[in-house]
């Protein structure tokens, strides 16, 4: 992507006023995205962003620059300006790059961008109609279909080189159904670090009858009572609210500057002794998974919590210096225009022993979270409230009605805590997380398991 001298000339000019490390990043990203509304494409987007990221540290402090020029002409000029930001010397640097042997964590059958656009539509049009013909209260479908090529690499004073190519394909189904001016939306969207045999795994038409079962069990539900209770979440996407709500806490951009509730604790208890969460980079195909991190660091599979005893955070260079400790593979950045730092790549709670029919059977009277919406969480105190997307009721050890409009509020330390039964069933969602390096694949999940007491918000007065 750069040659080799281009890159150590790039380098070489990044110090030339000081600091003790320089990095260079270059991605070349193609993407496609489709939207089909009422049957009809509504938006047909493919594009490519190619770009060259340039970072210096000094000590603790860091500068970064970013280009979409790769002349080695700009690039040194680009490198020289953010080393203006230095008053020191030039570095007395010798490069010698090895190049990082990687391992390929995501193997890809077949490229998406190999594939005509009229087969990719096709599919949509299969889940659109399954959508929208699920039930007559389904009023409006929607179907999104994404796929990106992104090849990287990354090179720096330490003697690193290293390059790495991820793909990801995605398909969403968002369904409304209307009732007596009443409207509810159900949602599912399938993802993976694959090509376009992600297609061979996911049946498109049952990914558009999820959506519509969601949105109609919905807008036929009464309205969830408010109160404390115990609250069963499901597994797939209900590992949104550890990731939210924990996981946030255990990046070292919070951690190192003493701003999450996790800092200092290491090797102390956290959480339930039933409860252990781990950030797995290294998944087979899985929609967080990179074989190299956006530092050049392998990934790798991070126990955070073990049996409740606090074991790791998630740590990227620049936050590993100021904690003195090493990079666990997770400097993460949405694009080139971006610096890195400390993110999540698939992060879950692992399976327990109990069966989700067990975990009901034992419940008296809470609330069944089956799907979780959005969401936001307060990684300093570590304080959090969740839209429930899909909620039941549960009397006496069943379940009893479905009901919406409920929210979960709460403190994630206190929920961890408080985690009291955990499934033997794992299964992980896809989504999209936000923070300073911009927006990154992540993948989320856990078990089914239950919070013994949590707020939930809802309408007073109806149970």
């Amino acid at each position: 992507m750069l040659e080799k001298n281009v890159i150590e000339n790039v380098l070489y000019a990044a110090l030339s006023k000081g600091g003790d490390f320089a990095e260079i990043f270059v991605e070349d990203k193609y993407n496609s995205s489709i939207k089909l509304v009422g049957g009809l494409i509504e938006n047909n987007i493919s594009g490519r962003d190619y770009g060259v990221g340039i970072r210096i540290f000094d000590k603790l402090n860091c500068i970064y620059a970013f280009t979409n020029d790769s002349t080695e002409e700009n690039l040194i000029k680009v490198a020289k300006e953010a080393a203006s930001a230095l008053q020191g010397a030039a570095v007395d640097l010798r490069l010698n790059f090895i190049k990082s042997n990687v391992s390929n964590y995501n193997p890809i059958k077949i490229m998406p961008s190999t594939v005509q656009k009229k087969k990719k539509i096709d599919l949509m049009k299969r889940g659109y109609e399954a959508a929208k013909n699920y039930d007559s209260v389904i009023s409006q479908a929607m179907v999104s279909y994404l796929d990106e090529e992104q090849n990287v690499l990354i090179a720096n004073t330490d003697g690193l080189i290293a390059e790495d190519k991820r793909v990801r394909t995605r398909f969403i189904v968002s369904s409304v159904a209307s009732k007596d001016g009443e409207m509810q939306e159900g949602y599912y969207g399938p993802g993976a670090s694959m090509g376009f045999e992600f297609f061979d795994k996911v049946n498109v038409e049952e990914i558009g009858r999820e959506a519509s079962r969601i949105a109609k069990t919905m807008v036929h539900a009464e309205h969830c009572p408010s109160g404390v209770m115990p609250v069963i979440m499901d597994n797939e996407f209900g590992g949104v609210l550890f990731h939210e709500a924990c996981g946030h806490a255990l990046e070292a951009a919070f951690v190192s500057k003493g701003t999450s509730v996790f800092a200092n604790k290491l090797e102390q208890l956290v959480a339930s002794p039933l409860l252990t969460a781990i950030d797995d980079g290294t998944m087979i195909n899985e929609w967080g998974t990179t074989n190299i991190d956006d530092e050049g660091t392998p990934t790798q599979k991070n126990i955070l919590i073990e049996n409740g005893i606090l074991k790791s955070y998630l740590i990227d260079k620049l936050n590993g210096r100021r904690m003195n400790m090493d990079s666990t593979g997770s400097g993460r950045r949405q694009s080139y225009k971006f610096a890195p730092t400390s993110r999540m790549n698939n992060t879950y709670i692992a399976a327990g022993t109990s069966s989700l029919e067990e975990i009901i059977s034992n419940t008296e009277k809470g609330l069944y979270a089956k799907k979780l919406g959005g969401g936001s969480v307060n990684p300093a105190t570590g304080d959090f409230n969740f839209a429930v997307m899909e909620g039941y009721l549960i009397q006496n050890g069943k379940i009893l009605k479905p009901v919406r409009g409920a929210t979960l509020i709460g403190n994630g330390i206190k929920v961890l805590e408080l985690i009291d039964m955990v499934g033997n069933d794992l299964s992980l969602g896809q989504g999209m997380c936000g923070a300073d390096s911009g927006s990154i694949p992540a993948g989320l999940g856990q078990p089914p398991l239950r919070i013994k007491s949590i707020t939930v918000g809802g309408r007073r007065g109806d149970e």
